[in-house]
């Protein structure tokens, strides 16, 4: 396990603690209103600790804002991007440069013990207090009072208190009749009604799994002093409404903190809890809050529905048309040539960026897409849906292939342009070229699937390191058929073996997939450029049974060569069955060309 894994709980907690910093500014603003509202607020603040934007984000994910300009919402994805994830794995600092990998794993399993140990001690904690509280319950009698819930009476010396949430019940400590006079005690006991009917054992035991989970983020501590100081506060304002006199009901809260001790349980709604001085003084001083303006309230329910809103809509403008995406490019390819194919299927040729500026294609169409939106051609079936049934292609149809050539104008790739940036810009002007003749649009969302990831073996990785650095790297790569690649390309194939002279992990996994027969995730958290030989390795297909001994492929005998499984394994890598997001591409609208 790596630290990397850490990075979506960062955020998150990034995420609510930028959440929890708006809900006290909320209550900055609210101060002179009524407690309960703020209560409310700050239980927000709590539950979005149970809560993360990413599962609304993909909850967005699964409908398609299909009428949005794309550039739109290219620029809220990137501020709320920005924003609301912070930490990537990159950041983390768990990348390797040639060293071994091995010990990553030490200080996740090390916090995650200590975590794991935390809310053991928190589950205790709680378990042993309400116990407690339990027993004393089974220990009281029942008092026959004309109350909404049913009243106990008990011997413990425990002030009075709402106990339970499915069936709550109000426990007395015995004997306090005697010590309040009767208005004090009818102050009191409207005090512990109001609780009842605010639902306070509720979501006092919601944020007591909040604090359990994270005990270890101060700022949840704070949130529950907030919530039991407005809690308290907010019956004080219903009780005030209802007593004749404030004073009477401020000696009957005196009284209960002299003779009785506070409930040990923030989901058991007492009386004394939060700040008693300020409570009294509030409560002689008798200040009526004030009721909310209609502008506030107004406001109030648009910052909470954006709340919940805001990560749906951005889940669903990250589905964004694709479309409209390519056609904001600068440039476009200048000459283009597209039409139907001709052949007998001898003479078919992959998509292919060239030297120059220059696009070709005799391949099925849904290459061509898969190699605009840099998706290997291998997986371009399983991860490109939606495509009309004139784009399949048979022994007795090749409608789907369509014989493409496209030049860019000159000056569209400068001197001192970074491969990274070349192959970009040969997407995006092949992405414009699809939506200009083909009136192509797609969009993007991200489904569970089964996935590779790729990670670190358990004898770190065995990578010998490039004998070139990235800022080395030429503007220009080329190359030669015998494997001596410069930057960033890889010779060979699942016949051939892996030969390449300085390649990144992400180039690994990008160009390895396009064999595998499920998408490959890079967690290795290894960077650098490498220089990688292997030797050729069997079809994912024969994997799960040996090959029959003399079959063979490319010439080679399958029985004598490895898995793929086993080519990583000897780099010190490894391939890991798991289930991961992957980004898919969905076909809106795509039409056949024009013929020119």
């Amino acid at each position: 396990m790596s630290l990397a894994y850490f990075s979506p709980l960062a955020n998150h907690l990034w995420q609510s603690t930028l959440f929890a910093v708006i809900a006290w500014l909320l209550t900055l603003a609210l101060r002179k209103n009524r407690a309960a509202m703020r209560y409310w607020i700050w239980l927000a603040a709590s539950i979005k600790f149970l809560i993360p934007f990413s599962l609304l984000i993909d909850a967005g994910s699964q409908f398609a804002w299909r009428a949005a300009p794309a550039i739109e919402q290219r620029r809220v994805s990137f501020v709320v991007d920005a924003i609301g994830r912070p930490f990537v794995p990159a950041d983390l600092g768990i990348r390797l440069a040639g060293a071994p990998q091995a010990s990553s794993g030490l200080p996740a399993i090390l916090l995650l013990s200590v975590w794991l140990l935390g809310v053991a001690i928190g589950v205790i904690w709680w378990l042993r207090r309400w116990l407690h509280i339990r027993a004393t319950q089974s220990a009281a009698t029942l008092l026959h009072l004309n109350l909404l819930i049913p009243v106990m009476s008990s011997s413990a010396k425990l002030e009075p208190g709402v106990f339970g949430i499915r069936k709550p019940v109000l426990l007395l400590p015995a004997g306090i009749a005697e010590r309040l006079t009767p208005d004090q005690l009818e102050a009191v006991l409207a005090h512990e009604l109001c609780h009842f009917r605010r639902r306070d054992n509720l979501t006092g035991a919601i944020h007591m799994v909040v604090e359990t989970i994270f005990w270890f983020h101060p700022l949840v501590w704070w949130i529950r002093a907030r919530l039991v100081e407005e809690r308290e506060r907010a019956c004080d304002d219903d009780v005030l409404n209802v007593v004749s006199d404030a004073r009477v009901y401020a000696e009957g809260i005196l009284n209960v903190c002299k003779f009785y001790l506070e409930s040990p349980l923030v989901c058991v709604s007492g009386v004394t809890g939060s700040n008693l001085k300020r409570r009294i003084e509030e409560i002689m001083a008798h200040r009526i809050a004030q009721n909310m303006a209609f502008s506030r309230k107004v406001l109030i329910t648009a910052a909470g529905m954006a709340a919940v809103a805001a990560p749906i809509v951005i889940g669903m403008t990250n589905a964004f048309p694709l479309r409209a995406q390519s056609q904001q490019m600068t440039r476009a390819f200048e000459v283009v040539s597209v039409k139907p194919y001709q052949g007998d299927g001898r003479d078919l040729r992959a998509p292919e960026f060239l030297p120059g500026g220059r696009f070709t294609s005799k391949a099925p169409l849904v290459m061509v897409i898969a190699t605009a939106y840099d998706i290997p051609v291998q997986l371009a079936a399983a991860r490109i849906t939606g495509a009309p049934s004139w784009m399949n292609v048979s022994r007795n149809s090749m409608d789907g292939i369509y014989d493409i050539e496209a030049t860019a104008p000159k000056g569209a790739f400068p001197d001192g342009l970074s491969p990274d940036a070349r192959a970009d810009r040969y997407r995006l002007m092949l992405q414009a070229l699809l939506a200009d003749r083909f009136k192509l649009t797609i969009r993007r969302e991200s489904k569970e699937m089964p996935v590779y990831k790729l990670v670190v073996g358990k004898g770190g990785p065995k990578l010998q390191k490039a004998d070139i650095e990235e800022k080395d790297c030429p503007a220009n790569p080329g190359g030669g058929g015998d494997g001596n690649m410069v930057c960033h390309r890889f010779n060979g194939g699942r016949g051939r073996g892996m030969h390449a002279r300085a390649v990144s992990m992400s180039d690994l996994v990008n160009w390895v997939q396009s064999w595998t027969d499920r998408p490959l995730i890079d967690q290795t958290g290894i960077e650098g450029l490498y220089h990688i030989e292997t030797e050729p390795w069997q079809p994912m297909e024969l994997t799960s049974s040996s090959p029959a001994p003399g079959t063979k492929q490319d010439g080679v005998d399958l029985a004598d060569l490895p898995t793929i499984f086993t080519v990583f394994e000897r780099l010190g890598l490894k391939m890991e069955p798991q289930k991961g997001r992957v980004d898919m591409y969905v076909i809106d609208h795509i039409e056949k060309p024009a013929e020119n």
